[in-house]
Protein backbone atom coordinates (compact mmCIF):
# COMPACT_ATOMS: atom_id res chain seq x y z
CA UNK A 1 0.00 0.00 0.00
CA UNK A 2 3.15 2.31 0.06
CA UNK A 3 3.22 5.36 -2.44
CA UNK A 4 5.66 3.66 -4.58
CA UNK A 5 3.96 0.67 -5.50
CA UNK A 6 2.43 1.98 -8.67
CA UNK A 7 -1.44 1.61 -8.13
CA UNK A 8 -2.13 4.51 -5.96
CA UNK A 9 -1.72 7.63 -6.82
CA UNK A 10 -1.87 9.00 -10.04
CA UNK A 11 -1.32 12.85 -8.53
CA UNK A 12 1.25 13.80 -5.95
CA UNK A 13 -1.03 16.53 -4.04
CA UNK A 14 -4.63 17.56 -3.99
CA UNK A 15 -5.32 20.60 -5.76
CA UNK A 16 -6.94 23.19 -3.64
CA UNK A 17 -11.12 22.32 -5.27
CA UNK A 18 -10.37 19.13 -4.02
CA UNK A 19 -9.31 20.07 -0.29
CA UNK A 20 -11.90 22.30 -0.45
CA UNK A 21 -14.47 19.51 -1.48
CA UNK A 22 -12.95 17.15 1.32
CA UNK A 23 -13.59 20.27 4.39
CA UNK A 24 -16.96 20.66 2.89
CA UNK A 25 -17.64 17.24 3.30
CA UNK A 26 -16.27 17.40 6.71
CA UNK A 27 -18.52 20.88 7.46
CA UNK A 28 -21.78 19.05 5.83
CA UNK A 29 -21.24 15.65 8.39
CA UNK A 30 -21.21 17.92 10.77
CA UNK A 31 -24.15 20.08 10.48
CA UNK A 32 -26.29 17.31 9.79
CA UNK A 33 -24.80 15.53 12.78
CA UNK A 34 -25.87 18.85 14.91
CA UNK A 35 -29.28 19.10 13.11
CA UNK A 36 -30.15 15.73 14.36
CA UNK A 37 -29.52 16.85 18.01
CA UNK A 38 -26.45 15.28 18.29
CA UNK A 39 -24.54 18.23 21.02
CA UNK A 40 -21.57 20.52 19.57
CA UNK A 41 -18.77 19.33 22.40
CA UNK A 42 -19.32 17.07 25.76
CA UNK A 43 -22.35 17.82 27.43
CA UNK A 44 -19.93 18.43 30.50
CA UNK A 45 -19.23 22.07 29.08
CA UNK A 46 -15.56 20.23 28.40
CA UNK A 47 -13.27 19.94 25.69
CA UNK A 48 -11.13 17.67 26.26
CA UNK A 49 -7.66 16.49 24.25
CA UNK A 50 -7.91 12.73 25.85
CA UNK A 51 -10.80 11.13 27.46
CA UNK A 52 -9.51 7.41 28.62
CA UNK A 53 -12.13 6.13 30.08
CA UNK A 54 -14.18 3.40 28.02
CA UNK A 55 -17.75 3.49 29.04
CA UNK A 56 -18.81 6.76 30.64
CA UNK A 57 -20.42 9.98 30.06
CA UNK A 58 -17.48 11.43 28.73
CA UNK A 59 -16.63 8.75 26.03
CA UNK A 60 -17.08 9.48 22.54
CA UNK A 61 -17.32 13.14 23.64
CA UNK A 62 -14.18 14.49 23.31
CA UNK A 63 -11.53 14.69 20.92
CA UNK A 64 -10.01 11.38 21.34
CA UNK A 65 -10.17 8.57 23.24
CA UNK A 66 -9.41 4.72 22.60
CA UNK A 67 -11.65 4.39 19.92
CA UNK A 68 -10.20 6.71 17.96
CA UNK A 69 -7.52 3.81 16.86
CA UNK A 70 -10.11 2.25 15.55
CA UNK A 71 -11.16 5.13 12.98
CA UNK A 72 -7.37 5.65 11.85
CA UNK A 73 -7.52 1.63 10.92
CA UNK A 74 -10.68 3.34 8.58
CA UNK A 75 -8.36 5.41 7.48
CA UNK A 76 -5.81 1.87 6.35
CA UNK A 77 -8.76 -0.24 5.00
CA UNK A 78 -9.54 2.92 2.99
CA UNK A 79 -6.79 3.07 1.73
CA UNK A 80 -6.21 -0.56 0.92
CA UNK A 81 -9.86 -0.51 -0.82
CA UNK A 82 -8.51 2.50 -2.87
CA UNK A 83 -5.39 0.55 -3.80
CA UNK A 84 -7.67 -2.80 -4.57
CA UNK A 85 -9.53 -0.34 -6.84
CA UNK A 86 -7.38 0.89 -8.95
CA UNK A 87 -5.89 -2.92 -9.56
CA UNK A 88 -9.46 -4.21 -10.82
CA UNK A 89 -9.78 -1.05 -12.99
CA UNK A 90 -6.63 -1.83 -14.47
CA UNK A 91 -5.63 2.05 -13.92
CA UNK A 92 -4.76 3.99 -10.70
CA UNK A 93 -7.13 5.97 -8.40
CA UNK A 94 -5.73 9.78 -8.20
CA UNK A 95 -5.35 10.28 -4.25
CA UNK A 96 -8.01 13.13 -4.33
CA UNK A 97 -10.65 10.89 -5.23
CA UNK A 98 -9.72 7.93 -3.17
CA UNK A 99 -9.79 10.31 -0.16
CA UNK A 100 -13.03 12.00 -1.24
CA UNK A 101 -14.73 8.69 -0.83
CA UNK A 102 -13.18 7.52 2.32
CA UNK A 103 -14.26 11.13 4.17
CA UNK A 104 -17.69 9.92 2.42
CA UNK A 105 -17.93 6.82 3.56
CA UNK A 106 -16.48 7.82 7.41
CA UNK A 107 -19.17 10.56 7.34
CA UNK A 108 -22.05 8.34 6.39
CA UNK A 109 -20.84 5.85 8.84
CA UNK A 110 -20.44 8.96 11.73
CA UNK A 111 -24.65 9.83 10.60
CA UNK A 112 -25.52 5.92 11.03
CA UNK A 113 -23.69 5.57 14.27
CA UNK A 114 -25.44 8.50 16.24
CA UNK A 115 -28.99 7.43 14.59
CA UNK A 116 -31.08 6.05 17.93
CA UNK A 117 -31.22 1.90 16.13
CA UNK A 118 -26.82 2.03 16.29
CA UNK A 119 -27.35 3.73 19.59
CA UNK A 120 -30.27 1.43 20.73
CA UNK A 121 -28.12 -1.50 19.41
CA UNK A 122 -25.02 -0.55 21.25
CA UNK A 123 -26.87 -0.27 24.74
CA UNK A 124 -28.38 -3.52 24.24
CA UNK A 125 -25.63 -5.66 22.14
CA UNK A 126 -22.58 -4.55 23.59
CA UNK A 127 -21.40 -3.93 27.16
CA UNK A 128 -21.23 0.05 26.17
CA UNK A 129 -24.95 0.51 28.05
CA UNK A 130 -23.57 4.08 28.69
CA UNK A 131 -23.25 4.86 24.86
CA UNK A 132 -25.73 7.86 24.06
CA UNK A 133 -23.74 8.85 20.57
CA UNK A 134 -20.88 11.22 19.98
CA UNK A 135 -20.78 14.67 20.10
CA UNK A 136 -20.23 16.93 17.31
CA UNK A 137 -16.59 17.64 17.96
CA UNK A 138 -15.75 13.58 18.51
CA UNK A 139 -17.00 12.89 15.41
CA UNK A 140 -15.28 15.77 13.05
CA UNK A 141 -12.73 14.61 14.95
CA UNK A 142 -13.09 10.50 14.28
CA UNK A 143 -13.03 11.86 11.00
CA UNK A 144 -9.94 12.99 10.86
CA UNK A 145 -8.50 10.16 12.32
CA UNK A 146 -9.43 8.21 9.85
CA UNK A 147 -7.98 10.86 7.09
CA UNK A 148 -4.25 10.45 9.17
CA UNK A 149 -4.52 6.99 8.68
CA UNK A 150 -5.24 7.07 5.16
CA UNK A 151 -1.85 9.36 4.85
CA UNK A 152 0.01 7.57 6.93
CA UNK A 153 -0.99 4.48 4.42
CA UNK A 154 -0.48 5.87 1.48
CA UNK A 155 3.03 7.16 3.07
CA UNK A 156 4.05 3.98 4.59
CA UNK A 157 4.95 0.19 3.51
CA UNK A 158 2.15 -2.38 3.56
CA UNK A 159 3.96 -4.09 6.30
CA UNK A 160 4.32 -1.46 8.50
CA UNK A 161 0.61 -0.61 7.98
CA UNK A 162 -0.98 -4.27 8.97
CA UNK A 163 1.59 -4.09 12.05
CA UNK A 164 0.21 -1.00 13.42
CA UNK A 165 -3.22 -2.15 12.83
CA UNK A 166 -2.59 -5.35 14.38
CA UNK A 167 -0.72 -3.00 17.59
CA UNK A 168 -3.25 -0.92 17.95
CA UNK A 169 -6.10 -3.82 18.12
CA UNK A 170 -4.63 -5.49 20.69
CA UNK A 171 -3.47 -2.36 22.70
CA UNK A 172 -6.99 -1.53 23.07
CA UNK A 173 -7.96 -5.16 23.62
CA UNK A 174 -5.80 -4.91 26.83
CA UNK A 175 -6.49 -1.76 27.64
CA UNK A 176 -10.41 -1.60 27.21
CA UNK A 177 -11.39 -4.91 25.98
CA UNK A 178 -12.75 -3.29 22.80
CA UNK A 179 -11.48 -2.93 19.56
CA UNK A 180 -12.53 -2.64 16.22
CA UNK A 181 -12.84 -6.33 15.41
CA UNK A 182 -15.19 -6.87 18.37
CA UNK A 183 -16.94 -3.78 17.75
CA UNK A 184 -18.26 -5.38 14.38
CA UNK A 185 -18.42 -8.57 15.96
CA UNK A 186 -20.53 -7.15 18.65
CA UNK A 187 -22.87 -5.15 16.32
CA UNK A 188 -23.65 -8.00 14.27
CA UNK A 189 -23.55 -11.01 16.19
CA UNK A 190 -23.70 -10.48 19.95
CA UNK A 191 -21.67 -13.13 21.57
CA UNK A 192 -22.51 -13.51 25.49
CA UNK A 193 -18.82 -14.47 26.34
CA UNK A 194 -17.41 -11.54 24.70
CA UNK A 195 -19.93 -9.41 26.66
CA UNK A 196 -19.11 -10.85 29.98
CA UNK A 197 -15.52 -10.78 29.62
CA UNK A 198 -15.85 -6.78 28.47
CA UNK A 199 -17.99 -6.61 31.59
CA UNK A 200 -14.95 -7.65 33.81
CA UNK A 201 -13.02 -4.50 32.79
CA UNK A 202 -12.18 -2.32 35.41
CA UNK A 203 -13.05 -4.95 37.86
Amino acid sequence: MSADNGIVLTRPAISAGRAALSLALVAGFAAILYAMGRPLICPCGEIKLWHGAANDSGTSQHIADWYSLSHIIHGFIFYGAAVLIGRLRGRPLAIATALIGAIAVEGAWELLENSPIIIDRYRAATVSDAFAGDSVLNSVADIGFMILGFTVARLSPTWTIVAAAIVMELVALYVIRDNLTLNVIMILHPLDVIRDWQAMRGA
